[in-house]
């Protein structure tokens, strides 16, 4: 069985690069189908930070207030507590953009607020349930994909945005570099009683947590070294949440919050990115292209960014009934400098602080380190953190067409 709609696009991916994608490709009059694997969008512990460069994105689009109508949480700082030592280290606050906070929002929210706009224009399809099996080769490029029930669609263009597990990645499609990553992490949620607006990480000893507040629990990312968990779960939940509780020890409850490893879920980090995003009939963007750690909470909107730029560069020419394959490497060209830059960081996280922390070598001084000192001390200082992780390097704005 075969659909053969002609001048289409085929996004394999219903996250928030594949959806944003689709949105922007609708928007221009260009016929887009996203194909995202499972029956919803519901997947615990994804990523759940809009960072303001991706509502400035919102905001260009005539979106922002809607979006803002649904329920989040606002964030507009962060802080580190350092051996007990509570510094300020992150300010958003003073951003001139549309929204100078990140709003925490359950992942399948955002998605089900993209698929909701995007649904009013005829050229968007969604088809959930869908995961795909191939690519369909034609004179040596990409000519569309084969699901695993038979069905075939063809396509001008298949964009691979559907994450570190891409079929991208499965089929070998295109060469992959793997940068390492020394860290895994757990994630899960502890209920509070006050409402906050900040990010938050602790370190004590040789443990490293992170707690984003969500108004009403916080959402807790305790960093354990690379293949770990067998051996962390294999101690019990008891001495698990010893751990925890010696990392973070204002935590309320954790005997509530985690009475079993259930409550638990294990991120396993990778670094890496393609060292080519495209091919004829094909583009990758967002974790298909490039893999983030979860340091810095960015990874959405790189891969939002991804979309903004993709769309920018492509839907003219593709609603115009032109061959983009001349084209697509000017999304590389343009967002590898953002992808090297970041993971380049992230990187040197891992390396420099995370690795030596929790291995309990030693590495890191008993007392905060001068720069978290200055950046306490400083409230402009601050403004620097906030702005790269709130604008980002080489932020994309709306330039495609309304079809």
């Amino acid at each position: 069985m075969a659909d053969h709609r002609s001048g289409n696009v085929v996004i394999v991916g219903g996250g928030p690069a594949g959806m944003m994608a689709g949105f922007l490709l609708a928007r221009a009059g260009v016929a887009v189908t996203v194909l995202e694997k499972h029956a919803d969008f519901f997947r615990d512990f994804r990523g759940d930070t809009v960072h303001p460069s991706t509502m400035q994105a919102l905001s260009e689009l005539g979106l922002l207030e809607r979006f803002l109508a649904r329920p989040h949480h606002r964030i507009d700082g962060a802080e580190i507590s350092y051996n007990g030592t509570l510094l300020q280290i992150g300010d958003l606050s003073h951003l001139n953009m549309a929204a100078p906070f990140i709003a925490m929002m359950p992942q399948w929210h955002f998605l089900d607020f993209l698929r909701d706009e995007a649904a009013a224009f005829p050229a968007f399809d969604l088809r959930m349930n869908a995961p795909v099996a191939a690519f369909v080769e034609r004179d040596e490029r990409i000519a569309g994909i084969r699901l695993e029930d038979g069905t075939t669609l063809d396509a001008r263009l298949v964009i691979a945005a559907d994450g570190r597990d891409s079929i991208v990645r499965r089929t070998n499609a295109l060469p992959l570099e793997d940068l390492g990553a020394p860290i895994d992490v757990f994630w899960f949620a502890v209920p509070k009683a006050e409402v906050g607006n900040r990010l938050r990480g602790a370190i004590r000893g040789h443990r490293l947590i992170v707690l984003i507040d969500r108004g009403d629990y916080w959402q807790c990312a305790f960093v354990i070294a690379k293949g770990s968990a067998t051996t962390v779960i294999a101690r019990g939940i008891a001495a698990f949440r010893d751990d925890v509780r010696a990392a973070a020890p204002d935590l309320p409850d954790l005997a509530a919050a985690l009475p079993d490893f259930d409550a638990v879920k294990l991120l396993s980090v990778s670094l890496d990115r393609l060292t080519s995003w495209h091919r004829p009939g094909l583009l990758a963007i967002g974790d298909a292209a490039h893999a983030m750690s979860p340091v810095g909470g960015i990874g959405i909107n790189l891969a939002i960014q991804d979309a903004v730029c993709a769309a920018n560069t492509l839907a003219a020419p593709l609603a115009a009934g032109e061959d983009v394959d001349a084209l697509l490497h000017k999304v590389q060209d343009r967002r590898m400098l953002p992808t090297r830059l970041i993971q380049g960081a992230q990187r040197q996280a891992h390396e420099r602080i995370l690795q030596p922390l929790i291995a309990g070598n030693g590495g890191l001084p008993g007392e905060p380190p001068a720069l978290l000192r200055l950046l306490n001390r400083f409230p402009l200082l601050r403004q620097i953190p906030g702005y790269l992780i709130g604008h980002g390097i080489r932020m994309e704005h709306v330039r495609s067409p309304i079809g």
